[in-house]
């Protein structure tokens, strides 16, 4: 499997997280796999990207402009600042509630994802997931990342089985986690299954 997958969002979504359990589940398939993040001031908020390149014909960590296969994108800003790098017939999953950055309530714009989505949905073939939304039975936003990779694996475009991403849940996850995670991605799964 060749696979160029981006994932971005803000500091504190475990867009780190989730990029290493496809790394991990691509290889544990057998395929050759690059990656890399760029963090920047991600601990207080700032931009994550992460580049998880699966398959022979990925030469570098970062994927070129113009070349992912899909992007999962923990908040709408981020995809619209990320588009750039997806292929014409990629497809983009997308968080639809904002992460408002510290200066918003600084200097108030109005900014709540909207505009964003729709420019998305005008540019790419989108798969919009609402992280409120979807983590309300979980009791917890911080379970978003599982879910939006549910969301992937489940569309078919991930190209990852669901039992390989539910066995390195198992060994990258703390413990005391686990359980609640796996079922997290398997919400998302189902999600991503009724997108198809």
């Amino acid at each position: 499997m060749n696979k160029d997958i981006l994932i971005c969002g803000v500091g504190g979504q475990g867009t780190v997280l989730a990029s290493k359990i496809i790394a991990a589940s691509a290889m544990r398939e057998g395929s050759a796999v690059h990656s890399a993040e760029t963090i920047g001031m991600a601990q207080r908020g700032g931009p994550v990207t992460s580049h998880v390149r699966v398959g022979e014909n990925a030469f570098s960590p970062l994927i070129p402009f113009g070349n992912a296969d899909i992007i999962l994108a923990f908040e709408p800003g981020e995809a619209v600042r990320n588009l750039k790098y997806l292929k014409k017939d990629g497809v983009a999953v997308v968080n639809t509630a904002p992460v408002k950055p510290v200066t918003e309530s600084l200097n108030p714009s109005g900014y709540d994802g909207k505009a964003e989505v729709e420019y998305l949905k005008s540019r790419c073939s989108c798969i919009f997931v609402n992280s409120d939304e979807v983590c309300k039975p979980f009791g917890s936003s911080k379970f978003f990342n599982i879910i939006i990779l549910g969301t992937a694996a489940g569309s078919g475009r991930l190209g990852i089985s669901k039992e390989t991403i539910l066995s390195q849940i198992e060994k990258l996850v703390p413990p005391k986690f686990i359980e609640i995670n796996k079922k997290a991605f398997l919400a998302g799964y189902e999600t991503g299954e009724k997108a198809l």
